[in-house]
């Protein structure tokens, strides 16, 4: 499956009745929501000493690339130009890959 091929089938899910302000406020807030949900796990696993949940792990980050379909839908652009878009940013900030003092001083 492709990411766009992911985007169109994920959004046959997305309620019909949201507008597109609700679509939008829906989206953001649910990918902090769900990012919240995958820092939990971690931070069980690092700070009270649970077993990484890999699975839980899993299925917080399909969620999140749900809402990550959801906002980028309804700003009209498919997730392939957005991760492309993305890659270039980190091409333009890190032409030779991570650089410390490249993070430090970054313009963008």
């Amino acid at each position: 499956m492709t990411i766009n091929e992911y985007q169109r089938l994920a959004m046959t899910t997305l309620n019909p009745n949201l507008d597109k302000k609700d679509i939008l406020i829906n989206g953001v807030m649910g990918l902090c929501g769900e990012a919240g949900e995958a820092i939990d796990i971690v931070k069980k696993h690092l700070a009270q000493g649970h077993e990484l949940d890999r699975e839980k792990l899993i299925g917080e980050l399909g969620d999140i690339a749900w809402y990550l379909a959801e906002t980028a839908t309804v700003l009209n652009v498919d997730l392939e130009e957005v991760l492309s878009r993305n890659i270039e940013k980190l091409k333009r900030r890190y032409p030779e890959g991570f650089d410390s003092s490249r993070s430090l001083n970054r313009e963008e």
